[in-house]
């Protein structure tokens, strides 16, 4: 049984893995509205006419409606080991031959913990918050909510599928594990608000160490000061606790700067804006694994 609830929550968080990548793509694509206003339906239909932007927009409900299943399912199936190992204990309790009987360490012993509970409460939300942001024509407020809770429900199934060998992380880790979400949150600002462009060249923000222009640059260049602080960090961090889980971590993190470099070197291509989102999902998961 414990096998196929890990499979079950792994299968879960790759789903969500790449449900992350697909709502970057209607974002790059900007078919954001490509079902109009309407929620749960599409431009009013349950099978809208297929054009582009509301086929990506459509592919991306499909696989949010996929995730909802997995995620309910594998709270299903906690609260469904749950209950038979509190039965089996209360079996084991009833008379001296019952206690000695060998029960399945399968079933009757193991206890999920509630990561697939609170997984459910953040799916609940992030369907809650993916209405409200069609409803609003997508404002940028919604889409970094949107993200956020996107990569904490990524989180909860990890440490879902991680099981009893998540231990409880040192401060380090969590501190990797803070400045890791915050840099991805101001990820999330920068693309809603248009400011990937605000600043020319690499590593400096056209040319400067401070940029003098407006509000876009500053928001910009206090991301890509994040990332550096999040590559100096986990570097130390790796250097400290010697884990393999991570030197994966920074092996990711220069990925990440490497693609960022190219893409704005390259005036933001779709396909490299669409990577940047995929290694940075691929950090914040390889984060929680390494930290927990």
């Amino acid at each position: 049984m414990t096998r196929s609830f890990t499979r079950l929550a792994w299968t879960a968080a790759t789903f969500t893995y790449f449900l992350i990548i697909l709502g970057a793509i209607v974002r790059i694509t900007g078919s954001g509205m490509g079902c109009g206003e309407h929620w749960p339906l599409c431009n009013g239909r349950l099978l809208p006419p297929l054009d582009l932007p509301t086929l990506i927009e459509y592919g991306h409900r499909l696989a949010a409606a996929a995730v909802s299943v997995l995620v309910v399912a594998l709270a299903a199936y906690a609260w469904w080991l749950r209950r038979d190992a509190a039965s089996g204990m209360r079996d084991a309790s009833n008379g001296p031959i019952a206690l000695y009987r060998p029960l399945p360490p399968s079933t009757a012993l193991y206890r999920p913990g509630v990561a697939a509970y609170i997984a459910l409460a953040l799916l609940t939300l992030q369907v809650g918050l993916g209405a409200v942001t069609v409803k609003l024509s997508l404002p940028p407020w919604t889409v970094i909510l949107h993200l956020g809770t996107a990569m904490l429900l990524l989180a909860t199934l990890l440490v879902t599928a991680r099981g009893n060998r998540v231990a409880r992380p040192s401060r380090a880790g969590l501190g990797a594990l803070a400045l890791g979400f915050v840099t991805v949150l101001f990820g999330a600002l920068v693309a809603s608000l248009g400011a990937a462009s605000a600043c020319l060249g690499f590593p400096l923000c056209n040319g400067q160490l401070i940029p003098a222009g407006n509000y876009l640059q500053h928001l910009h260049w206090t991301h890509r000061l994040l990332a550096y602080t999040l590559f100096g960090y986990v570097v130390w961090w790796a250097a400290l606790t010697k884990k393999r889980g991570a030197w994966y971590v920074v092996a990711l993190v220069t990925a990440q700067v490497a693609v960022a470099a190219a893409m704005v070197l390259l005036a933001l291509p779709p396909p490299l804006q669409a990577a940047h989102v995929a290694v940075g999902a691929a950090v914040w998961a390889a984060l929680v694994v390494a930290a927990l």
